[in-house]
């Protein structure tokens, strides 16, 4: 009975979700973790390129995210990726992806469903890290 149960709602969440997500990526959604939505805005994130180092721009962003009190839902280091939401009380999702261009230099780009959310969080974690 158990078993029926379980395939029973692997294959409502396959149609839930749409097939060419994935099973992985359908729970992720389901437990509020995606970040498929970030990956998916990236053509319309706002960037900007920094003279600072990969490892040192991941961990002052952390640390800005904690000053504006955001809330880390994922980070991936491996994936270049930290995914935000705004406050603990507004879940609007927002990524923070990066890129090495070369050992001083990384590119920031923001990307949230939300113009308004982009905007907020590439604001603030640009000129945090201009200081």
């Amino acid at each position: 009975m158990e078993r029926c149960k379980l395939i029973g709602l692997g294959l409502i969440m396959v149609l839930v979700s749409g097939c060419g997500i994935g099973l992985k990526e359908s729970l992720r959604g389901a437990a509020g973790i995606s970040t498929k939505v970030l990956e998916d805005n990236l053509s319309t994130a706002d960037s900007k390129e920094f003279n600072l180092g990969y490892d040192f721009v991941y961990s002052k962003v952390q640390k800005i995210i904690e000053e504006i009190k955001g809330h880390i839902y994922a980070a991936d280091k491996p994936k270049n990726l930290i995914a935000i939401y705004v406050t603990e009380q507004d879940t609007t999702p927002v990524g923070i992806f990066f890129k090495a261009l070369d050992n001083t230099k990384t590119r920031v780009l923001i990307s949230s469903p939300s113009k308004f959310a982009k905007e907020l969080i590439a604001g603030k974690i640009f000129s945090g890290l201009e200081k």
